[in-house]
Parts: structure tokens; sequence; C-alpha cells
């Protein structure tokens, strides 16, 4: 097996288009018996991740949009209700043991807490040794130390300073990078990025994000990065995916999205962003507090009870996609008169890199 360093780019991606793919997805929970207690998490979601051209897609929303339970059916960790996940045009939930053995392989994760991921009676080295392992990455004991090396240098972290060491030694920061450095080892073809910076010091945002970047723009990796924050989402994505109550609020390349909001939510939320300008003032937006609690509505839009610029169809009629740009699509009365975009083909807004980036990209 080859090196990191003697890897093309051309090599990390799929010979094929639809790397992952979300089919009409909705995912239900419920408690009791008799009376169930019914929660929509996920509803009726539909979008596609290429291989080719990858980007970094954000899913963002605040708590309870749904984000973290779509990147846990993404790894196989949850079933859908309905709908399916595809990966290289298999269902994730009914994949043969040699290919689910490749997807563990193929897709990997960077989870919120970089501590949950360790055993803390094994040293660091242990994260490295057990997939390589496994999976068989390495034909001797000293090409697998030159690999591990190499995806260390790679995040920032040098090895004599972190192998051998257990990970109460570690520092928040040094441990998520060991994680995604683990990630980088196995050669995945996409990364899952569950709130990877949202529980380590600002100063280390930056470090991390930067890390991410790398696996991204260097080796070809795409990466799906779920959120509540609209400021890292925008520094380091391409595109985004606004979620309210698991449904699809506004989608298509971040610059767009986050400086020139269509969608009433994702103006709510943008203007929730404390901006460093004196004269803007902050929270311009009125925020209401809708009488049922927040839940959804049992009819129309699921933003409406919420929604300053709300109608009577509001209430009534479920959105549809509307093309506001080129670029993205919000959902959303108040752009009826544009052009519908059916939600099957939300994943083509995501298939080129938009012609300017965000800066810090």
């Amino acid at each position: 097996m080859r090196g990191l360093s003697s890897m093309s780019t051309g090599e990390w991606k799929a010979n094929m288009t639809h790397l992952l793919e979300f089919r009409n997805v909705s995912k239900i929970f419920s408690r009791g018996i008799v009376h169930k207690d019914v929660t929509v998490a996920v509803d009726d979601v539909s979008f596609s991740i290429e291989a080719e051209d990858p980007g970094i897609i954000s899913l963002a929303g605040e708590s309870g949009s749904g984000k973290t339970t779509l990147g846990l059916m993404v790894l196989g960790f949850l079933k859908t209700t309905e709908g399916d996940v595809l990966y290289k045009g298999n269902n994730v939930a009914h994949l043969p043991k040699q290919e689910k053995k490749n997807f563990r392989r193929e897709v990997q994760a960077v989870f919120q807490d970089p501590f949950a991921v360790y055993n803390p009676f094994y040293r660091v080295d242990h994260l490295m040794d057990v997939p390589m392992k496994k999976f068989n990455l390495a034909a001797s004991k000293t090409e697998g130390q030159e690999l591990i090396e190499k995806a260390l240098n790679t995040v920032g972290l040098r090895p004599q300073e972190i192998l051998g060491r257990f990970p109460h030694q570690l520092s928040g920061g040094q441990r998520q990078r060991l994680v995604v450095a683990r990630a980088l080892l196995l050669q995945p073809q996409l990364l899952v990025a569950d709130e990877p910076v949202s529980m380590v010091d600002a100063s280390l945002r930056a470090t991390i994000l930067k890390s991410l970047n790398s696996l991204n723009r260097d080796f070809g990796i795409p990466i799906l990065y779920i959120t509540h924050d609209l400021t890292t989402a925008y520094h380091i994505s391409d595109y985004i995916i606004i979620l309210y109550l698991g449904s699809v609020m506004e989608a298509g390349d971040v610059d767009s999205v986050i400086k020139n909001p269509q969608h009433p939510y994702t103006q709510l939320l943008v203007d929730s962003i404390p901006w460093p300008d004196l004269q803007r003032k902050w929270g311009e937006q009125e925020l209401i507090v809708p009488e049922n609690g927040g839940g959804a509505p049992k009819a129309g839009c699921k933003f409406a009870p919420r929604c300053p610029h709300v109608m009577s169809e509001c209430r009534q009629h479920i959105p549809s996609f509307y093309q506001v740009s080129a670029s993205r699509v919000a959902a959303c009365h108040l752009y009826k008169d544009a052009a519908m975009m059916p939600k099957k083909d939300l994943g083509t807004l995501f298939t080129t890199k938009p012609p300017s980036q965000p800066s810090g990209n």
C-alpha cells in the first residue's frame, strides 16, 4: 500500500456520481404504547452528494432541526422510517457483509465530543492501530508506523508528542485532530463531521477547520459538516442546507445563502449572529415564539407560527422548493411566482463549485 504523500487527488474520488443519496427520507421517533408521543425528526428529505468535484456541504439549523439525525442515518447508526439512504447506489440499511465492511472504512466520522471516542484505559496509539489491523492498511509494522505519522503530520500533530500518551494527557484540540488523522488514515470517500469544533476552545477551532478543509481540498474527500454555528459553516463550506423541524427551508451555495438569505427562517438565523459592524443593529428581526412551544403545525409551512411574513396559504399548504436564484432554492410561498424545483433535484445545486468562495476557504 502506498503512503498518503504518494496518492493523487483523483485516486481519492469514486468513479461514479451519487456517492451519497437521500431519497424521500423520513425519521419518526415515538414513545408510549397506547397514546404515542410522535416526533418527526426528519421529514421527506432528498438530496445527493457527488463524487466528482466534491465540496463541503453544511447541514445547519437550531437544536431539534434534524441535522444530527440525518448524519446518524448516513453512518448507518439509525434506520429510516421511510425512504432510503444510498451509498454508491446501495441501501445503507441492507448492505451485505463485505460491502458493509467497505462502507465502514470509506465513510468516516468526526463527532462532537473529542474525548468520548477514546477508551481511557488505552494509549492513543490504540485508536490508530485498530483500523490499521482491521482493514490491513499496511504490509508491515514499519509501514504502518509511517502511515500513522504521515496522517498525524497532515493534521498538524507531531507524532513524538502524541503517540504513547493517554487521552487525558492531550488537549481537546489534539484529541479532535487525532480523530481527523484516524479518518485520513482510512482513506475515506466521505467524511461526516458532527459539530466537530463546538467543544474546543475558540483558538483551536481554526486549526481543526483547517484540517478538515485540507482533507477536502488536498485529498478530494466530500464532507458533510453538521453544525448550529453559521459562522463556521460560512467559513468552511461550499454549500449549505438550512433545516427546520426536519425539513429543508433553504439550500444553495453558502456565500449567497448567508450573505443574502431569502427564507424568513434563514434570515432569523443570520440576524442572530453578532456581527462586528458598529453600523448594524444586532437582532433587528423580531423573534416570534409560538404558543405551542415551537412544535410543527398540523398543516402548511412548519415555520408559519414563527414567521413575520406569514400569509393564509402558509397555514394551509406546504411550500415547494422555489428557485430564487440559479444557485439556490427556498421553501417559501413568498417566491411562489418563481420556478419550482422537484425535491429529488436538490443535489444538482451541489454539483459544481460556486464561482466565488467565502474567505477562509
